[in-house]
């Protein structure tokens, strides 16, 4: 993929960063929906609740130097987090609002890879 189809969103959890190879077109709903998630996690009642890192930029290029970090694609990013998600025992407000927020970005981030793999054909 190109860099002008894609953009980065650095997480940051404690001292550790993530870096999130999104669409461009979806790296703000990444970083909306993070912000969403962390505003909204303390009201969950279900025991084992994931830890989230914070969205702390957003760029549209980007050269890792440090040769342990890679580069975490959006899809599979947001698979884990609807995974780990999934897994609480709880099926009430918020978390079935946050569920439903993750899965449609979800549902778009997997057309739009569709989409692209079509084109490249």
């Amino acid at each position: 993929m190109t860099a002008t189809n894609m953009r980065y969103v650095l997480l940051q959890q404690d001292s550790q960063l993530s870096y999130i190879e999104m669409p461009a077109d979806y790296a703000y709903q990444l970083s909306a929906l993070n912000l969403r998630l962390h505003k909204e996690i303390s009201k969950l009642t279900a025991e084992d609740i994931p830890s989230l890192p914070r969205a702390i930029a957003e760029c549209d290029q980007l050269e890792l130097l440090d040769e342990t970090a890679s580069i975490t694609g959006g899809l599979d990013y947001i698979n884990e987090l609807e995974r780990s998600f999934a897994m609480l025992k709880e099926n009430h407000y918020p978390l079935i609002s946050l569920l439903t927020e993750i899965r449609a970005l979800q549902a778009q981030l997997e057309q739009w890879y569709e989409e692209y793999e079509e084109s490249q054909v």
